[in-house]
């Protein structure tokens, strides 16, 4: 599967340096719904088939990587919190941890979706200060210059 990041990018990028996951705790299809969930709407089909043939390093390295990776955490957060296993789903504890709070849990969720929603904002400037870079990007079909949800209020322009 292509993704314009590695799982080994979502690891550096989107978890801390203390945070440790097993292996085969995600993969590149969960980078890849993201991929399609938060960045296509915004940057256009054209322009994402381009990035994945591997054109615009830069815009991909410097702007989309990190919302990518923090959008691909946000929907795998969920996940992350509970186990699956003979015992049904659980919640999981030792002597020396205890699982987070539902409160703790949304705020956390609410750090990383605002974080992401202002790097992809930096990245869409950046599309539409360089517009002769990025002839495939348009910005009449990009969902945020249409449609946004700030501070709990949907925005149609």
């Amino acid at each position: 599967m292509n993704t314009l990041i590695s799982t080994s990018q979502l690891m550096q990028f989107a978890f801390g340096n203390g945070e440790y996951l097993p292996p085969n705790t995600f993969s590149e299809a969960d980078i890849t719904a993201a991929e399609e969930r938060y960045l296509v709407p915004v940057i256009g089909p054209a322009l994402y088939e381009k990035l994945l043939a591997g054109e615009y390093a830069e815009l991909r390295d410097n702007y989309l990587a990190r919302p990518l990776a923090l959008f691909t955490r946000l929907a795998l957060q969920p996940r992350l919190d509970i186990r699956t296993g003979q015992c049904g789903t659980t919640a999981p504890k030792s002597s020396w941890g205890e699982p987070a709070d539902e409160e703790s849990l949304r705020r956390q969720c609410r750090a990383l979706r605002s974080q992401a929603r202002t790097l992809l904002r930096r990245a869409v400037a950046y599309l539409e200060t360089h517009p002769g870079k990025f002839p495939e990007y348009l910005p009449e079909k990009n969902i945020l210059n249409r449609c946004t949800t700030d501070g709990g209020f949907v925005q149609i322009r």
